[in-house]
């Protein structure tokens, strides 16, 4: 497994710790959904213009959200598939922990979840969808030991 990490923003200094984090998040996600860890996963830090950019002209909302799945959806020939990049906001990934009452790394940990199930085919946009990808949300972050009580994670 490989996560490659591009930060693109200067709100916040991609630590140690929040590489961990994601990492663990890939690996875990990969493993709820039953896969094997061979894969490889991009995860892009962008501020709130970029990711406005990006949100317009891919999906056509011209506004800012916090976070953008993009799965590959071919077989590229390369020695280990590429399941996709995920696209963070960090503006809005900082607004969303302090309004949530929790830290930054818990709301990256959950947006980085929520986007893997991206990545491997999920949505939400029907009811009984969206009920089957939070409960593999929920796992994930449960087999990882971050709650939403948790505040200095």
């Amino acid at each position: 497994m490989e996560v490659y990490i591009d930060n693109r923003q200067s709100k916040v200094e991609i630590d140690k710790n929040i590489y961990d984090i994601l990492e663990d998040v890939v690996r875990e996600s990969l493993l709820v959904e039953g896969m094997d860890l061979d894969y490889e996963v991009s995860i892009s830090f962008v501020d709130n213009k970029e990711i406005k950019q990006l949100n317009s002209q891919y999906r056509g909302v011209d506004r800012e959200t916090d976070v953008l799945s993009f799965p590959i959806d071919e077989d590229l020939g390369v020695p280990i598939p590429l399941l996709g990049d995920i696209i963070i906001s960090m503006e809005k990934a900082i607004e969303q922990s302090e309004e949530y009452g929790h830290s930054l790394i818990r709301e990256l940990a959950y947006l980085a979840t929520h986007s893997m199930f991206h990545l491997m085919g999920y949505d939400h946009l029907e009811d009984e969808d969206k009920r089957e990808m939070r409960k593999r949300e929920k796992q994930v972050m449960k087999n990882l030991g971050i709650f939403k009580g948790n505040k200095g994670e």
